[in-house]
């Protein structure tokens, strides 16, 4: 996989971290869950992936983090957007939209390409 797939995957992941956390705080396993839910189960985070981006996120002042007690009172670090999170998840945001509109305009386009000489 390239280095820019790569940071694709993970710009697709912070985003989807820092909007589930704009509904509140929450702990990792519950961001996690909370993504699998609302995409059907299509999305699965795996915790090699989620708590390395969690960290990476609260490095660089988008996240804080807490100590507090999960709802089966299992001690959970709590996580929650800063303003600098908030900002971001905005910039962010339109950018995946946009992304999201050019890629769907190209998979959904019935027109053939003039260059293109082969079968459909």
């Amino acid at each position: 996989m390239s280095e820019r797939s790569v940071e694709l995957l993970r710009g697709t992941l912070d985003v989807l971290i820092l909007k589930t956390l704009s509904w509140g705080p929450a702990h990792g396993y519950a961001v996690a869950e909370w993504i699998e839910h609302l995409t059907g189960s299509v999305l699965t985070i795996e915790e090699g992936s989620l708590y390395p981006a969690l960290h990476r996120l609260e490095k660089r002042g988008m996240l804080e983090s807490e100590w507090g007690h999960s709802e089966g009172n299992r001690r959970a670090k709590f996580y929650r957007l800063t303003p600098e999170g908030r900002a971001s998840l905005k910039e962010r945001g339109i950018a995946w939209e946009r992304l999201a509109e050019a890629v769907a305009r190209v998979l959904q386009s019935p027109e053939r390409p003039e260059w293109a000489t082969g079968p459909a």
